[in-house]
């Protein structure tokens, strides 16, 4: 679906931002859906080698099943990666856990999987268990789930924590492009301690619409406060421009990019934390260190344990 930002373009003058010299890390590798291209995605063995290729954080897809759980899938029906046809909804979290995840991965690779192991659809909850020290950010995808439903059920599973684990909350943010999950979030919080809080993104509107008023307008209208921001969004990001006239209105392609320019204005916050999707080449890591990103969404970890080991650890901003 195409994106529409409506952007007035008014001359006005750019802004500056002063910094100070600092030194920041190498932006983390993100494993996008557990490594979607090196295993079948959002499954324990994507899981798995994507950490044992040095993915430092997993980005999994999450729905609600029949029963409420939070489960681990992302298309809108099974029938586009598994053995099963229908929604994710359909299903309690123990019938999907038998369900054969690995079906399109394995056709798409031309792989004849002879052996006896199953890999299914796992919960959260597993996935916390089994990961104790990991770093995951959950997508919600949800297409048919009830947002308050979601976010009560999400609660839950994050309460829902081992004597030897991190805490749930501490080590997960969420994602969502409809902005119903995050406020339905936003609402659960409000009974809730700091330290028990669900921990999210800003709204991909929102990240968005600021990206395209600095491209466009060089207008920087982000807070400079030092609360903790995360933002996500596309290195590039294809967009359809509307521009209002007295007449009417005119309509055209345009590309929102990150530059110097956007990070200065996303940092007036010392605590933002900006994460570039669909980082999966070298050049566009290239790009995205130079910007000193904190985070890079890869679908290959194993190709960017090869890419990093070249790069030096740490950059540093002026």
């Amino acid at each position: 679906m195409r994106n529409y930002i409506m952007a007035t373009l008014l001359i006005s003058t750019t802004f500056v931002v002063n910094a100070q010299s600092v030194t920041l890390p190498a932006p983390q590798i993100i494993a996008h859906r557990a490594g979607t291209a090196d295993a079948p995605e959002n499954t324990l063995p994507a899981i798995d080698k994507a950490l044992s290729n040095g993915a430092d954080a997993i980005w999994i897809t999450l729905q609600l099943s029949k029963d409420d759980i939070p489960v681990l899938y992302r298309p809108s029906d099974l029938k586009e990666l598994t053995d099963k046809s229908g929604t994710i909804s359909s299903y309690t979290a123990q019938q999907l856990a038998k369900v054969d995840a690995s079906v399109a991965f394995n056709k798409k690779h031309n792989i004849q999987d002879k052996s006896d192991s199953h890999i299914g659809i796992p919960t959260l909850d597993e996935v916390l268990r089994k990961y104790p020290d990991t770093t995951f950010y959950l997508d919600i995808k949800s297409p048919d789930a009830n947002p308050a439903t979601f976010a009560n059920a999400l609660k839950k599973t994050l309460s829902t924590s081992a004597k030897d684990e991190k805490s749930r909350f501490a080590r997960t943010r969420v994602y969502s492009t409809d902005d119903n999950y995050l406020n339905a979030l936003d609402k659960v919080n409000e009974s809730s301690d700091v330290s028990h809080q669900i921990q999210r993104f800003e709204s991909r509107n929102v990240t968005r619409t600021q990206l395209a008023n600095i491209t466009m307008d060089h207008k920087c209208e982000l807070p400079a406060d030092s609360k903790e921001r995360w933002y996500g969004l596309e290195l590039h990001r294809k967009v359809q421009v509307v521009e209002k006239y007295t007449l009417g209105e005119g309509r055209s392609d345009s590309v929102l990019s990150w530059d110097k320019e956007a990070m200065d204005c996303f940092r007036k916050n010392r605590n933002s934390h900006i994460i570039f999707f669909g980082i999966n080449t070298p050049e566009a890591y290239e790009d995205a260190l130079k910007l000193q990103a904190n985070g890079v969404m890869v679908d290959s970890p194993a190709l960017f344990k090869q890419i990093t080991n070249n790069k030096k650890p740490t950059k540093t901003i002026n």
